[in-house]
């Protein structure tokens, strides 16, 4: 079995995520290929797809929102993710039993709640109207007013396919969370719970080479590794520099691991950043943990296609300001590198016709 270095590792991972050369290709096209887009903020999104396509027009996502071909919900490891209305309707069913495995934390708060009930009214209630979490919950109080709240929410999101209305993460509005079903919203039924064989082709086609265990990390799913047997004879494999054996398309691109790879500046919650269970392919050991503080997660930038150092960006008035905060020393070359490509963010990304760049250390 052939061995793969950390630094090929990281090419390949880049190229797959249009991260060594930004891709000419539509909104739409480029979230379906990346399997969707970390979601939890609104404003992430945009910056993912700012940092990987050519050209990028921050209100061509919007529209996709607006117009239903791209929604915001829960997914993957639990979390928000912005998805094609096509995988909101697979990638849900496929993530499903895990959100069923979710509720098991939660059962002293929901003693004594009928779940599949719950889950009837729950889906009347947001089919009727699209309504706020409180409102849900309120509604949910009156039938089992001895349930703890927070476990009445947390029931109703692993059981339903909730997703947030718009104008809740449109490019340049604001808007307070609204749900509804995916369902309801898309006009069409979700698929039913599909085999996992076909999102293993896909993740290794976005994320690979990689292990089961990273595809189960990405995913937020257990026992995987029935897929990747059954795919094995039409994949290769590597040994990674940890001893794990890695899988990987034929036809995917690896790259040779000396190809440059430009600065990126990659919002909190950047997908590059947790689609492995072993992440030192973009995450060098040393700054493991360092691109957040407690519940504060900033963003990152990459150097040479590994994680360097955080940034942040304020809008005040007609000012854009960027603070960037390496890690380490920098080279000239590379600060000047990072000023250029900051510059490119700050025309493409705001309103500002003023713009300050900064190097230095983060407010808390």
């Amino acid at each position: 079995m052939a061995l793969i270095s950390t630094r090929a590792l990281n090419r390949a991972t880049l190229e797959r995520q249009f991260l060594l050369r930004r891709a000419e290709l539509p909104a739409g096209e480029a979230v379906t290929r990346l399997l969707g887009l970390q979601a939890q903020n609104t404003r992430p999104p945009y910056f993912q797809l700012w940092s990987r396509l050519a050209d990028f027009d921050p209100h061509e996502l919007s529209g996709l929102l607006e117009s239903r071909a791209a929604v915001r919900m829960v997914t993957m490891r639990s979390t928000l993710h912005l998805h094609t209305a096509d995988d909101a309707l697979t990638l849900r069913p496929l993530v499903q039993a895990a959100r069923e495995r979710e509720l098991k934390g939660f059962r002293a708060g929901l003693a004594g709640v009928d779940i599949d009930r719950l889950t009837e009214l729950a889906r009347e209630l947001v089919e009727e109207r699209p309504r706020t979490m409180k409102e849900l919950r309120e509604h949910l109080l009156t039938e089992w007013p001895d349930a703890d709240p927070p476990a009445l929410s947390v029931a109703a999101r692993c059981r339903l396919p909730l997703v947030q209305v718009t104008p809740r993460g449109l490019w340049g509005h604001s808007g307070q969370v609204v749900l509804t079903t995916a369902e309801q919203w898309l006009g069409r039924a979700s698929a039913p719970a599909p085999a996992p064989d076909g999102t293993v082709l896909r993740y290794l086609g976005a994320f690979g080479p990689a292990s089961v265990k990273d595809m189960q990390r990405w995913a937020g799913l257990t026992r995987l590794s029935g897929a990747f047997e059954r795919l094995r004879p039409q994949l290769i494999t590597f040994r990674g520099p940890g001893g794990d054996e890695l899988f990987d398309l034929p036809g995917a691109p690896r790259p040779d691991e000396d190809t440059p790879a430009p600065p990126r500046f990659l919002p909190e919650f950047d997908n590059l950043l947790l689609a492995h269970a072993d992440r030192t392919r973009v995450v060098p050991a040393e700054y493991r943990g360092r691109n957040g503080v407690g519940n504060q997660v900033f963003g990152s930038f990459l150097l040479d296609g590994f994680l360097a150092g955080i940034w942040r960006l304020k809008e005040h008035g007609t000012t854009a300001t960027l603070r960037i905060e390496p890690f380490a020393r920098l080279a000239r070359a590379d600060r000047a590198a990072l000023a250029d490509e900051g510059e490119r963010l700050l025309a493409g990304m705001t309103r500002a016709g003023v713009h300050d760049i900064g190097f230095g250390a983060l407010d808390a």
